[in-house]
């Protein structure tokens, strides 16, 4: 059983495909068997269009590795990271069909959301797919899009949602609030000199989909999220270039270098901007913190992410 996508966001639309999947494999094999049938997430890395624009790659919502973390999360057995590169791009949707679909996931049925393209020049579609399983002995469907307002939620939707601002919409159409997650690095240690110590997170090349500064919970780090304000750019001030993600912990101390922690974003403070000297960035920031504590007095905490204990997943390689 293999459901397709970019899954960037795992938002409503991919949840609904990803349990559509799980929930037919679980049909066909029998409730409560663990061994036979598999309920297989197939995603793509880099996501398509990165691999296609790379000077202007669009923004992602989800790294890998939280892509496959959400996708278990979801009940699939197994995730599939497609390594999106020249030759993969060049494949044929027959060709697609054949070697991953039929060769190496033995797939009877195939599930995609609405207006999947596949395979050079993105020529294969749902169409193909049911005359290609008519062939090659599997089933393929197209869910129903999942619609909120009146439109069909979508990455780009959500994208718009955060950009602006609008973490309740971007909330709504995820099915959770907007966070983001990973393993605190050693930075240039400018803040602690400047009185405000930050748990850094890097982006390893990707684009994130927002900026500025933020209120925020940080989760991770005890039993209950803690509330912090969080800077999110290249630190202009400062002479940053690469974007990192660095979160000030109200009333904390301690080590967090190499912790995984999830930044839950609550609200936009202002955006990133330039000031003249020191003095002046630190006066901002004093700023930023009331008003950042302000914003979470008012805010409900929410429960941490969860975290599936199985982070395993397949590869499937073309070379």
């Amino acid at each position: 059983m293999v459901c397709i996508g970019a899954f960037d966001g795992l938002h409503l639309g991919h949840r609904a495909l990803v349990r559509h999947a799980v929930a037919r494999s679980r049909a066909i094999a029998g409730v409560g068997t663990t061994v036979g049938l598999q309920a297989v997430a197939l995603s793509f890395e880099p996501l398509p269009r990165e691999f296609f624009a790379p000077q202007a790659p669009p923004p992602r919502l989800l790294s890998p590795r939280a892509k496959v973390e959400g996708l278990l999360g979801l009940g699939a057995d197994q995730v599939g990271l497609l390594r999106f590169n020249a030759r993969l791009s060049g494949l044929d949707a027959e060709s697609f069909v054949e070697r991953v679909l039929v060769e190496h996931l033995r797939a009877c049925e195939v599930w995609v959301g609405p207006g999947f393209r596949f395979g050079k020049a993105r020529a294969g579609d749902i169409d193909l797919l049911h005359r290609l399983g008519r062939r090659h002995g599997f089933v393929a469907g197209e869910i129903e899009p999942v619609m909120l307002d009146g439109e069909r939620v979508s990455s780009t939707r959500i994208r718009a949602a955060l950009q602006d601002g609008a973490f309740d919409a971007a909330a709504r159409m995820l099915g959770r609030p907007y966070a983001i997650g990973g393993r605190v690095v050693r930075g240039r240690q400018l803040g602690r000199t400047l009185g405000y110590p930050t748990a850094n997170i890097r982006f390893g090349g990707r684009t994130p989909a927002l900026s500025g500064i933020h209120a925020t919970w940080v989760h991770g780090v005890g039993d209950a999220p803690m509330p912090s304000v969080s800077s999110l750019g290249t630190r202009p001030t400062v002479d940053g270039v690469e974007p990192l993600l660095e979160a000030h912990l109200f009333d904390f101390e301690g080590d967090l270098y190499g912790r995984r922690i999830e930044v839950e974003f609550v609200a936009k403070l202002r955006d990133e901007e330039k000031f003249d000297d020191l003095p002046a960035l630190v006066a901002q920031m004093d700023r930023d913190a009331e008003q950042a504590r302000a914003v979470l007095d008012r805010s409900p905490r929410n429960d941490p992410p969860r975290v599936p204990e199985r982070t395993s997943h397949t590869e499937p390689s073309f070379e």
